[in-house]
């Protein structure tokens, strides 16, 4: 089966761990065909952004990738962005399946236009927006969302089999902001990358890079990463939350990148029982998440909410109305505000209380829902 992967909402820069990595890589598996259009454009380490030196090619897998030019002149960021092109591809692959990321983006009139005349194309789209990433000002909501994506979205509606919200916020979002049929729209969660997950799972990694920063085996240890900005400052009140608990076994490691503005914030909360550690890749994270007993995302939702469920790890996180998906029973404890006290009530109830245990074990019975594996399968039934 052809099976094309279309992200250009965004783009998708090769070896990272997002949804629309993931997918691709495991219908690959699968033994299906898979082709991955999408911008020119990829992130580098720091998080910049330069042109990729090829435009089509495979990766070792055997997925093929074609890279696209802007074609009307304006930048990466526009939100008016063209690509040229498109329809070729689409003629050359012949798809039995597409499979769109994002449905916010001009160029839908072209892929229409084909799939009006190539009916047998079984297409998806999903939606990664919704209103905490998206919508936040007057003109987003009511113009750019109301009417111009709506206008695009029901355009194309006709056409596809399923729509996706990766978050069950953004399949509100597509119901209530772009018009949707109930029945066509469904929750399809991201996740863990079952060969991370498999990997990072045995017991010498967990001793090794506890070794590695000097956590003992009788230690509690929490984890936490991501990116701590402006708008992601409640790191800094887990990192009190942790030195002011007198208990010298709890221990706290941060990892992330920190905008310059914070970094001092950062480091002079270290201490013996709080480390930072700067920033690590997406593969390492799995396996620095794989040394704590328990995982805590004090700020809004990031991508590792679902990997570490996915690894079956308990989680004390920031409530999000919309994102309580990752709570599959007990797992989960959710903060209401951000607050030091009650960041260090949640963690001395979680360890001295002694729910970790029970925790854990719903963990361990919610990874297969967030297993990359089964959500790539039931993706495109």
């Amino acid at each position: 089966m052809n099976l094309v992967h279309l992200c250009l909402t965004g783009t998708i820069t090769d070896g990272w761990s997002y949804q629309e990595n993931m997918l691709a890589k495991f219908h690959r598996r699968f033994g299906h065909s898979v082709t991955i259009v999408t911008s020119e454009w990829v992130y580098s380490l720091d998080g910049g952004l330069h042109k990729a030196s090829q435009k089509d090619y495979h990766l070792n897998d055997g997925t093929h990738i074609f890279r696209l030019s802007i074609c009307n002149g304006v930048s990466f960021n526009s939100k008016i962005k063209k690509y040229g092109k498109i329809l070729e591809i689409l003629q050359k692959i012949s798809p039995d399946v597409l499979f769109i990321h994002g449905c916010q983006f001009r160029d839908i009139s072209t892929i229409v236009k084909y799939l009006k005349s190539h009916s047998y194309v079984v297409t998806y789209v999903d939606n990664h927006a919704d209103f905490s990433n998206s919508a936040t000002n007057w003109i987003s909501k009511n113009i750019l969302h109301k009417i111009i994506w709506r206008y695009y979205a029901q355009k194309i509606n006709p056409f596809v089999k399923k729509w996706y919200g990766v978050l069950p916020a953004r399949v509100d979002f597509l119901k209530d902001v772009y018009g949707l049929p109930a029945d066509k729209v469904e929750f399809l969660p991201m996740g863990a990358d079952d060969d991370l997950v498999e990997k990072s799972s045995r017991s010498d990694v967990r001793v090794k890079y506890r070794e590695k920063y000097g956590i003992a085996e009788d230690n509690q240890l929490i984890v936490t990463g991501g990116k701590i900005d402006l708008a992601k400052k409640q790191t800094l009140l887990l990192m009190d939350a942790v030195n002011q608990i007198n208990n010298p076994k709890l221990k706290l490691i941060v990892f992330g990148s920190v905008v310059p503005e914070l970094k001092g914030e950062v480091e002079k909360r270290c201490s013996d029982k709080v480390k930072y550690i700067g920033w690590v890749s997406s593969e390492e994270a799995y396996p620095h998440f794989a040394m704590a007993d328990l995982v805590m995302f004090p700020g809004r939702h990031s991508v590792f909410w679902e990997q570490v469920a996915g690894m079956g790890i308990p989680m004390i996180v920031k409530y999000w109305e919309g994102t309580t998906h990752v709570d599959r029973g007990g797992n989960v404890k959710f903060l209401r505000k951000d607050s030091v006290d009650e960041i260090k009530k949640n963690i001395e109830d979680v360890f001295l209380g002694n729910k970790l245990d029970k925790m854990k074990s719903i963990a361990l019975n919610s990874m297969k829902f967030f297993s990359y594996r089964n959500i790539a399968e039931r993706s495109i039934v």
